[in-house]
C-alpha cells in the first residue's frame, strides 16, 4: 500500500469492517436483556427481577471491536497523518483535515454509545434487585442506545472512505511536486 495511492483494498476493508460492526450493534439492540418481576416463593412481599439472555452485551462489544479495528487500519494506512510526508497544500489537504477531524469525533461518539450500551446490559443482568414497592417494573437499557451506535458507525465509515480518499489525492499531489521539483533544468557548471 504505496504512499499516495488509494487502495481498493483498504476501501473494501473498511466498509466490509464498519458494516460488520453496524450488524452486531443492530443485532446488540434487538436483544437487548429485559427483565421479569418475579415474586419471592417464601416471603410474598419481596419481588426481584430475572433477567434474559446477556447476548446483548456481546454483540455490542463485538460492534465495539470491529469499528476500533477498521479506525486502527485507516490510521495504519495513513500513518495517522502525523507521520510521513507533509500533505500538500490545497483544498484537497483542507478536506482530508475536516474528514480526519470529523471521522474521529464520530468514531468516538460511536464506540461511547457501544461500550455503555454493553456495559448498561450487562449491569441488568447479572444483578437481581429486591424490591418492597407493588407494581414496579425492572430497569432496563434504553431503546436506542445501540441504534444511535450503528447510527454513528455509518457516518464514520462514510466519513473514513472520504477521509481516505481525498488522504490519498494530496499524496499523489505531493508525489507529483515532488517529482516536479526533482526534475531540473541542466546548467552547466563554470569552468
Amino acid at each position: 500500500m504505496g504512499e499516495g495511492k488509494s487502495s481498493t483494498l483498504v476501501h473494501i476493508l473498511v466498509v466490509v469492517l464498519s458494516l460488520t460492526a453496524f450488524g452486531f450493534a443492530i443485532a446488540a439492540e434487538r436483544r437487548r436483556s429485559t427483565g421479569k418481576v418475579i415474586t419471592d416463593i417464601s416471603n410474598h412481599n419481596i419481588t426481584y427481577c430475572i433477567y434474559d439472555s446477556d447476548i446483548a452485551t456481546g454483540y455490542g462489544v463485538g460492534a465495539f471491536l470491529f469499528l476500533f479495528s477498521t479506525q486502527a487500519l485507516l490510521m495504519v494506512v495513513t500513518k495517522c497523518m502525523c507521520f510521513g510526508r507533509p500533505l500538500a497544500p490545497g483544498s484537497n489537504r483542507a478536506w482530508t483535515i475536516i474528514y480526519f477531524a470529523s471521522s474521529w469525533l464520530t468514531f468516538l461518539i460511536a464506540e461511547s454509545c457501544l461500550i455503555a450500551g454493553a456495559r448498561n446490559n450487562a449491569y441488568h443482568t447479572k444483578y437481581r434487585h429486591v424490591i418492597y414497592v407493588q407494581n414496579w417494573t425492572c430497569s432496563s437499557l434504553r431503546k436506542g442506545v445501540f441504534i444511535a451506535g450503528a447510527v454513528f458507525v455509518v457516518f464514520t465509515m462514510i466519513l473514513n472512505v472520504y477521509y481516505y480518499m481525498y488522504f490519498a489525492k494530496v499524496m499523489n499531489q505531493s508525489a507529483r511536486k515532488t517529482d516536479r521539483v526533482s526534475s531540473s533544468i541542466g546548467i552547466t557548471g563554470y569552468k
